[in-house]
């Protein structure tokens, strides 16, 4: 045998490099890998990027910060497939993490990922659109997904055999229609039936992604229309019947919720008899309380349509609803309680539910523990009683006024507010307003107007109003304290308050006293201030102003310069003078306080003492000296002096005293007898003139002593309780005496009116020819007057030179007096003046004329009556 020759193994070529084989522990040189060019090399690489990812969020991180990321971007359209399938995989999965998709928002990773779907290989499927799931939450991401056509094919995808890929697509298209325009996009694609398709998959998480994009689709009209005419809403029952499903009801309920909101939507389940399956299923004890609530929540939903409520009354849904309140579940019935306060919009329901005993559960409601049920149960019962006086009854007959008035102090203002309203409802039928307001609503008012919520003020401000309609309601509001936070609220932001407070004030300003109360709280100046500015004053701020000042007549006569005929002007009157809009006025007792100035004089009416000045200073009064107490040599004061020097006196014989006959004696005396009384004569005149200068003093005398005894008296008075009290005006007493005594008699108005004019013009310093004001000194006078009154107020009585303001404020007193009406009006430089208004005569056959005004003359041609629209009423009121 031969020897064996060795084979010689032939050498590799030698610009070729070696096989090796190794094993990297290390992140970084993996992420290196992805930049090989050896296909093998980055499948391995990939694949092993993708399990390193996939375990925790950190190695993600870590990953995007060796900058994976940018060769994955790159390699996921690799024309190898295992490198395009690896590299998929871990893109998808880096995704996950927010670090990751904050960076790849800014590449053009999205296009790249659209690219993959509808591609041969399952897998890139899959985690293309696990991808695109991870990416759609962000808004910018959704828009570049529609803006590179992403919608389609991921819509395609819901058509695949992979429940991995069907759900990543459901889980994408979610969350890109919670953009209106993706909705859109998805019902023009024709995604809807794929939608519906996917609630009958085996895969729970399917179906409930089918049903929540379903439920923002479903928001769309178009999109509704599209799942009726696939018969999408006989499935949506029939998901509900389906007892396997309990855990997706919720969402189910969502989407036929929004389908319901159509008429169409809801004929149709109700000709098919789902509707009439839906209400037997809400009630079922088997039912959860849960689906039960969204159930009540979807018929809420659907009755906000008018026609939808005639149909669920058809159906007698009233009282399925009455049954929900009974449940056990606060959710289900607070759900019950919505429910029944929006079908209550259909009055036909509204009167169901009371004819159904609806009423008396809500009651029972109201004693919840749970707020948020005592909230939906008060809602539902004002909108049961708003214009239905059957429901207001049954809600007084079932004991639910008393649990409304102890709600009213509840701490939470949506209870209040829902409770309030309730009671303004009722309060329109007169008799249960009159039944609540016995039982003490005006003091559980009280409490809630001092709320700091703005909701709350406005309605308990409406109710105050509501029920202010009585005097003794109005009385009961004083005496609980509640005109005070009332008049609080009109200085609010709110337009709402303002509007309702002033409303309810101006419903207490029917009362006097009432009135005067609110005035004296400071709204007179806040309604003043309020109605100044065009942004804040509305109707009832006016109204209320204007019912004030009726109240108030002062005030109304410095701040509105007018006096109506229905104002009668009675004791406590004074005439401040003309004021601004926005200036104070300001209480007597507030200028009683201020120091004599040379400003006009306030003028005062008053002829009647105070109970306080009769009854604390009767001692006074009776101790005060007599005016023949006060006279110096015990002359009776007011006797004139020609009367005690008249020529009956002077003629008097002395007593005791001899009469001269001695003819012979008598010639001799007759030139001394002539000079003696030339003598006598003289001395007479002088007598008589010293005379009468001395009563004048006495009559000064006695003057300045009494008004010195009236300031001493209202010194005492405001010691006493530190309130100003006005004098006493006993002239003014006078003239109402002398006017009631000869003018009230007179046969007609006119001869009043005119009568009148003269009585005022000769207590006023008689008539001034035109041209001669000048001459007439009533500055001088009414300067002595606040001299001696050490005053700024003058009652308008002892004031015996006036001019026009002067005589139109005392006609206007008088008329009133005895009932002649006329209204007084406020001029220009110290200008006043007074209308009346005269009937045309109502004789047979007299031409018959509208009423006429006329001014009447006080000044020049006493009582002489000019019409109001001719020139001379203009130069009458001018300078």
């Amino acid at each position: 045998m031969g020897k064996k020759v060795k084979k010689e193994v032939e050498a590799p070529p030698k610009d070729v490099f070696d096989p090796l084989n190794f094993e990297s522990k290390k992140t970084g040189t993996v992420v290196l890998m992805l930049k090989s060019d050896e296909e093998e090399v980055l499948a391995k690489a990939c694949e092993a990027i993708y399990r390193f990812a996939d375990k925790c969020e950190e190695n993600k991180l870590m990953l995007l910060e060796l900058g994976a990321m940018e060769s994955l971007i790159r390699l996921i359209n690799h024309e190898e497939k295992m490198v395009k399938r690896y590299a998929c995989m871990a893109f998808g999965v880096m995704a996950g993490h927010a670090d990751v998709r904050r960076y790849l928002r800014k590449t053009d990773a999205i296009p790249s990922a659209i690219q993959l779907l509808g591609d041969e290989d399952d897998v890139c499927n899959e985690f293309a659109s696990l991808f695109l799931s991870h990416m759609s939450g962000d808004f910018s991401s959704k828009l570049s997904i529609g803006q590179s056509e992403g919608v389609e094919p991921l819509i395609n995808l819901l058509a695949s055999p992979d429940p991995d890929v069907q759900k990543n697509s459901l889980q994408a298209i979610c969350n890109l229609v919670q953009d209106f325009q993706s909705r859109t996009a998805v019902r023009e694609l024709g995604g809807i039936p794929s939608l519906l398709e996917s609630l009958k998959s085996e895969y729970a998480v399917i179906q409930g992604l089918g049903l929540s994009t379903l439920a923002s689709v479903t928001q769309d009209g178009e999109s509704r229309a599209v799942v009726r005419e696939n018969e999408g809403l006989e499935l949506l029952v029939d998901f509900l019947g389906n007892k396997d499903y309990d855990d997706l009801h919720v969402h189910a309920l969502s989407v036929l919720s929004n389908c319901l909101e159509d008429t169409e939507s809801l004929d149709d389940i109700r000709s098919t008899g789902g509707l009439e399956r839906l209400l037997s299923f809400a009630t079922e004890a088997s039912t959860s309380p849960e689906v039960q609530a969204n159930t009540a929540r979807a018929l809420s939903r659907a009755a906000k349509n008018v026609e939808n409520g005639k149909i669920l009354h058809e159906q007698e849904a009233e009282k399925t609803l009455i049954t929900m309140t009974g449940s056990e579940s606060d959710i289900v019935r607070i759900a019950a309680c919505q429910a029944i306060a929006t079908l209550s919009n259909n009055l036909a329901a509204k009167d169901a539910f009371g004819k159904s005993e609806g009423i008396p559960p809500l009651i029972n409601l109201l004693s919840a523990e749970n707020p948020m049920v005592r909230e939906a149960a008060t809602l539902a019962l004002a909108n049961l009683t708003l214009t239905n006086t059957n429901n207001a009854n049954e809600v007084l007959t079932s004991g639910g006024v008393e649990q409304l008035l102890s709600l009213l102090q509840f701490n939470k203002e949506s209870v209040v507010i829902n409770s309030a309203a309730c009671l303004v409802n009722m309060a329109q039928d007169i008799t249960i307003r009159n039944d609540i307001f016995k039982r003490g609503i005006v003091a559980s008012l009280t409490e809630p107007l001092k709320s700091k919520s703005p909701r709350v003020q406005s309605k308990i401000a409406q109710a105050v109003s509501t029920f202010m309609a009585g005097a003794e309601a109005r009385s009961e509001i004083c005496q609980h304290g509640g005109l005070e936070p009332l008049v609080q609220l009109l200085k609010s932001g709110d337009a709402d308050v303002r509007r309702n407070a002033s409303c309810a004030l101006l419903m207490c300003c029917a009362d006097p006293p009432t009135a005067a109360a609110i005035s004296k709280l400071g709204g007179l100046e806040i309604l003043q201030e309020i109605n100044s500015s065009e942004q804040r004053c509305n109707n009832f701020s006016v109204a209320a102003f204007e019912k004030l000042l009726d109240s108030n007549l002062p005030a109304k006569y410095s701040l509105t310069g007018r006096l109506a005929s229905h104002n009668i002007i009675t004791d406590g009157f004074y005439d401040a003078g003309q004021l601004r809009p926005e200036s104070k006025f300001f209480s007597l007792d507030e200028i009683s306080k201020q120091e004599v100035n040379q400003k006009r004089p306030i003028l005062l009416v008053n002829c009647k003492a105070t109970d306080v000045e009769e009854e604390e200073l009767e001692g006074d009064l009776d101790n005060r000296p007599t005016e023949s107490q006060l006279s110096m040599d015990g002359t009776e004061p007011g006797v004139c002096s020609d009367a005690l020097n008249s020529p009956a006196v002077a003629r008097s014989p002395a007593p005791n005293v001899k009469s001269q006959d001695d003819s012979s004696e008598k010639g001799s005396r007759v030139s001394s007898k002539a000079s003696y009384t030339r003598r006598k004569k003289k001395d007479k005149e002088a007598l008589m003139r010293e005379e009468a200068e001395r009563i004048r003093a006495e009559k000064e005398a006695i003057r300045l002593k009494a008004l010195q005894i009236e300031q001493e008296l209202q010194k005492q008075l405001a010691s006493k309780d530190g309130v100003y009290h006005p004098p006493v005006d006993t002239v003014l007493q006078s003239y109402f005496d002398n006017v009631t005594k000869y003018i009230l008699p007179m046969p007609s108005t006119r001869e009043q009116i005119v009568a009148l004019a003269q009585f005022v013009v000769d207590k006023m310093g008689g008539e001034i020819d035109r041209g001669k004001m000048s001459d007439f000194s009533w500055e001088l006078h009414i300067a002595e007057l606040k001299y001696d009154l050490k005053s700024n107020i003058i009652p308008i009585g002892k004031i015996q030179y006036g001019i026009h303001y002067h005589r139109a404020l005392l006609y206007k007193v008088l008329a009133d007096k005895i009932g002649v009406p006329c209204s007084l009006v406020r001029g220009e430089y110290n200008r006043a003046w007074n209308e009346v208004t005269i009937a045309a005569s109502l004789e047979k056959g007299a031409a018959r004329y509208p009423p006429t005004r006329y001014i009447i003359d006080l000044m020049h041609d006493t009582g002489k009556l000019i019409r109001t629209d001719s020139p001379e009423a203009v130069q009458y009121k001018s300078i």
